[in-house]
C-alpha cells in the first residue's frame, strides 16, 4: 500500500508494542533469561516511533511519546532500582550503586535508539531537553538526590580506612567518583559540592590529629619523612580513584596541616630542628625540608631565616676566635697579622664554599638562600679583626697567594681558584674602595722591590688574572689604576734596556755604577713621599746621567726620584772580609758618609742628609741597633737619640758574604685610610654633580638615594658625608637651594 494509505497507530496500542520491548530490556538488564535484540527487533521499534510521530495530527503522538519515555525510566527506578539500593549498607551499597548506574546508562544508550526520531526533530523544534539529558537526569534527581551523602560518607570512610594502612577496593571507589563526574554532565558542581568540599573537610581533620601526636613524638627529620611519605600517597590516591582536579586542593590541606600550622614548632626543635640540622649537616634532611617547606606559601621564610641566623653566628665565631688569637699573640706581633689573613681568611673562604654548596644543593639555587648567604656574609666579613679591616685582611691574604702560592706552595689551578673565591668574598665587603687601595700598596711595593731587585715578577699570570676577576666582580674603574701598573712595568723594562743600549754608545756618559731606573705613570701608583734626600756624589751623577737619557726620548715630562723606594748594593770592606751589603737608597746614602769621616754625630747626619728625625731614627737604628750592626753607636744603647754619635764597624762580620739589612716598615694604614677619604669626597662630588644634571631639580632624600646607589659598588657612603659634599657643591656654585623649599636642589649648569 502507499505512503498515504499507512493505517494509523493509535497511542494505546503503539505503546504496549514499544512497552513490551522495554520490560525486554529491563529483563536483560536483570539478568533475567531473555533473547538478545536483533537489528530487526531495534528497526521495528525505531519505525513504530517514527509512525507514530509524523502520523497526521491528532494522531502525531510526539509529545506523548516523549513522556513516556521519561516515565518508562521513573517507574523502573522506582519499583526496581531504590528499593534494591535501600536495602544494602556500606561497600555493599556501592557495589549496587555502580551495577545501578551501569544498567542506567545501557538503558538510556539502547532507549535513546528506539526513540532516536524524537530526538532528532520534535526536540529540536521546541528546544526541549534532549533524550539523553532526560534519561541521565532521572537517575539524578531520583537516585542520586536520596543516596548521595549515604554515598559520600561510605567512599570517605574508605579513604580514612586505607589512610590506616587497610586494603580497600581501589576500582570500585574509582567508579562510584565517576558517577560523581558523570552526573553532572560536563559540568563538576556535584562531584565539588557533594563529595569533594565534605571529603577535604575529612582530610584536614584527619592530619590535624596526626600532625598534634607526630609533633610531640617525633624528631624533626622522621616527622619530615612522614609527612612527604603522606603527600605521595595522597598524591597515588589522586591517581588512583580522585579526579584529577582534587590533586591541588587535597595537598594544599595537607601541607596546611603538616607544616604550615606547626612550622615554627617543627623548625625550632631543640635537638632536630632546622638550627640542629645545619649544626650537623645533615644535608639530605635539609633538602627534605627545602622539598616540603617550598610548597607552602611564604614556608621557605623561615627556614632561610635560620639559616642566615647560623651562618651569621659561625662567621662571627671565626672573627672572635681571630680576635682572640691576635690578643694572645699580642707579644710577637709580626707573627700576628700573618696568622690572623692567611687563617681567618682561609676559614672564611671554606665557611662560603661549605654554604653556598648548602645553597646550591639543598636548597636548588633559590634566590631567598642565596640573599640569605649574602646578608650573613654581609655581617661579619665587614667586622675586620684586631684593628685591620676586612679590606686589609682579604689584600694581603690576595698577596700571600700571589707570592708563589703563599705559605703552602699551592698549584697553578688552586691560585686561580683561591682567587676566584677571595673575589667573591670582596662583593659583601662594603668598602671595596679601600681594598683596592690596600691592595695597590702591597702589590706596588712587592712588584717594585721585586723587579728592582731581581727583575722578574713571580707570577703575572695569576696578577692579570685576578684583575680580569676583580674587573667582573666590580667594574672597569675599580681596576684601572691597577692594570696602569701592570702596563707601567712592561713599559719600564723597555726603558731599561734603551737606557743600557745608550751608555754602550756614549761610554763617557757612564756614571760606573750599575744603574736600573723604573719610571712609573704618577697616576696609577699609590703616592709615595717623595723627599729631597742629599745623594752622595757617586749617585748624583747616576740621576744626571740618566735625566740626559731621559730627556733624548721626551721633552715634557717631569721626572721626580722616589729615593724612598730604591735599593742599592754596596760592597762593605771590613776587616774579616769583604761583603756586599743590600740596603734602600737612604741607608746606602748615610753609610757612604763614613767614607770621608770616621765618627759623626746624629745632628752630623741628620744635616748632610736632610732628612725628618722619623725617617733618620728608622734609618740609624737599623744600621747600628738590629740585627746588623754596620755602624757602633754611642752610648750603646737599644734606641736612637738626638746626642748619640756613630762610628763605621770595621770589624762586623757574618758567615754570609751577602746580606740584606731591613729598614722597618712605615705604617701606611693611617695614610691609605686618608687617601681612600680623599677619594671618597672626590666620588660623592662626582656623582652628586652627575645626577643633578641629570635631573636639574631633587629633593634632599632622593638625591641622597640615587647618591648611595650609584656609589654602593664601590663602598658605603655615609649619609652625613652625602650632605656635606652637598653643602660645599653650594659654596661652590654649582647647586643651589630653591627659595621656597630648602629640601629641594637645583643644578647650576
Amino acid at each position: 500500500m502507499t505512503m498515504n494509505e499507512r493505517k494509523t497507530i493509535d497511542l494505546e496500542q503503539g505503546w504496549e508494542f514499544m512497552q513490551k520491548g522495554i520490560t525486554r530490556l529491563k529483563n536483560i538488564l536483570e539478568g533475567l533469561p531473555e533473547p538478545q535484540f536483533s537489528s530487526g527487533d531495534y528497526m521495528m521499534r525505531y519505525t513504530t516511533i517514527y509512525n507514530m510521530c509524523t502520523q497526521k495530527p491528532p494522531h502525531d503522538y510526539s509529545q506523548q511519546l516523549y513522556d513516556k519515555y521519561r516515565e518508562s525510566f521513573e517507574e523502573y527506578i522506582t519499583s526496581t532500582v531504590l528499593p534494591s539500593l535501600r536495602e544494602k549498607h556500606d561497600e555493599f551499597m556501592l557495589r549496587e550503586l555502580v551495577k545501578r548506574w551501569a544498567n542506567h546508562k545501557v538503558m538510556v544508550r539502547w532507549l535513546f535508539r528506539f526513540f532516536h526520531y524524537l530526538d532528532r526533530y520534535f526536540i529540536a523544534r521546541r528546544s526541549l531537553p534532549p533524550l539523553n539529558e532526560v534519561g541521565l537526569t532521572c537517575f539524578r534527581e531520583l537516585v542520586y538526590q536520596e543516596l548521595n551523602a549515604k554515598v559520600r560518607d561510605a567512599v570517605i570512610s574508605l579513604i580514612d580506612q586505607e589512610r590506616e594502612g587497610e586494603q580497600i577496593d581501589r576500582a570500585l571507589l574509582k567508579n562510584v567518583l565517576d558517577i560523581f563526574v558523570e552526573i553532572g554532565m560536563g559540568q563538576m558542581d556535584y562531584y565539588e559540592n557533594d563529595f569533594e568540599a565534605t571529603m577535604l573537610k575529612d582530610t584536614a581533620a584527619y592530619y590535624s590529629r596526626k600532625a598534634s601526636n607526630w609533633i610531640l613524638d617525633d624528631s624533626c627529620p622522621d616527622y619530615m619523612l612522614k609527612a612527604e611519605e603522606c603527600l605521595k600517597r595522597e598524591k597515588d590516591r589522586v591517581s588512583h580513584y580522585l579526579h584529577s582536579s582534587s590533586e591541588p586542593k587535597l595537598l594544599e590541606k595537607v601541607q596546611h596541616e603538616l607544616l604550615s600550622v606547626c612550622t615554627n614548632r617543627l623548625l625550632d626543635k631543640e635537638h632536630s630542628g632546622c638550627h640542629a640540622l645545619l649544626r650537623d649537616d645533615k644535608v639530605e634532611d635539609l633538602s627534605r625540608m627545602f622539598r616540603l617547606f617550598s610548597k607552602i606559601p611564604r614556608g621557605l621564610d623561615p627556614v632561610s631565616s635560620i639559616f642566615k641566623q647560623h651562618v651569621t653566628a659561625e662567621g662571627t665565631a671565626l672573627v672572635k676566635q681571630a680576635e682572640d688569637a691576635a690578643s694572645n699573640k699580642k707579644a710577637d706581633k709580626k707573627d700576628v697579622v700573618g696568622m690572623q689573613e692567611q687563617v681567618f681568611v682561609r676559614k672564611v673562604i671554606e665557611l662560603h664554599d661549605k654554604y653556598l654548596a648548602y645553597v646550591n644543593d639543598c636548597f636548588q639555587n633559590h634566590t631567598l638562600f642565596h640573599k640569605a648567604l649574602k646578608e650573613a656574609f654581609e655581617v661579619f666579613c665587614n667586622k675586620g679583626v684586631a684593628g685591620s679591616s676586612s679590606a686589609e685582611l682579604l689584600a694581603t691574604f690576595c698577596d700571600n697567594i700571589l707570592k708563589k702560592g703563599g705559605s703552602e706552595k699551592l698549584s697553578d689551578e688552586a691560585i686561580e681558584e683561591t682567587l676566584e673565591k677571595v673575589v667573591k668574598l670582596l662583593a659583601y665587603i662594603s668598602d671595596k674602595d679601600l681594598f683596592a687601595e690596600f691592595y695597590r700598596i702591597i702589590v706596588g711595593r712587592k712588584k717594585l722591590a721585586r723587579r728592582l731587585l731581581f727583575d722578574k715578577s713571580a707570577n703575572d699570570d695569576h696578577e692579570r688574572s685576578i684583575l680580569t676577576k676583580l674587573k667582573q666582580q666590580c667594574g672597569g674603574q675599580f681596576t684601572s689604576k691597577m692594570e696602569g701598573m701592570v702596563t707601567d712595568l712592561t713599559l719600564a723594562r723597555e726603558n731599561q734596556t734603551h737606557f743600557e743600549e745608550y751608555l754602550s754608545n756614549s761610554p763617557y756618559a757612564n756614571p760606573g755604577i750599575d744603574l736600573t731606573v723604573t719610571v712609573l705613570t704618577t697616576g696609577f701608583w699609590p703616592s709615595y713621599k717623595s723627599f729631597d734626600l742629599n745623594l752622595p756624589a757617586e749617585m748624583i751623577k747616576c740621576v744626571e746621567v740618566f735625566r740626559d737619557f731621559y730627556q733624548t726620548k721626551t721633552k715634557h715630562r717631569k721626572l721626580t726620584w722616589i729615593y724612598s723606594l730604591g735599593t742599592c748594593n754596596l760592597i762593605g770592606k771590613f776587616e774579616p772580609k769583604t761583603m756586599e751589603l743590600i740596603v734602600t737608597t737612604y741607608q746606602a746614602s748615610a753609610l757612604l758618609l763614613f767614607n770621608s769621616s770616621d765618627r759623626l754625630s746624629y745632628s752630623e747626619i741628620m744635616t748632610q742628609l736632610n732628612l725628618t728625625d722619623d725617617d733618620v731614627v728608622r734609618l740609624l737604628h737599623s744600621l747600628s741597633c738590629a740585627k746588623y750592626k754596620i755602624l757602633n753607636k754611642e752610648p750603646s744603647t737599644k734606641t736612637i737619640s738626638s746626642t748619640d754619635h756613630f762610628e763605621f764597624n770595621s770589624n762586623f762580620t757574618d758567615k754570609m758574604r751577602r746580606i740584606k739589612i731591613p729598614l722597618p716598615p712605615v705604617d701606611e694604614k693611617k695614610k691609605v685610610i686618608e687617601d681612600v677619604d680623599k677619594d671618597r669626597r672626590y666620588a660623592i662630588d662626582a656623582s652628586i654633580v652627575r645626577i643633578m644634571k641629570s635631573r636639574k631639580v631633587l629633593g634632599h632624600q632622593q638625591l641622597v638615594m640615587e647618591c648611595v646607589e650609584q656609589l654602593g659598588r664601590m663602598f658605603k657612603p655615609d649619609f652625613k658625608a652625602i650632605k656635606k659634599r652637598i653643602e660645599d657643591l653650594i659654596t661652590r656654585d654649582y647647586l643651589e637651594r630653591d627659595k621656597d623649599n630648602p629640601n629641594t636642589f637645583r643644578y647650576l649648569a
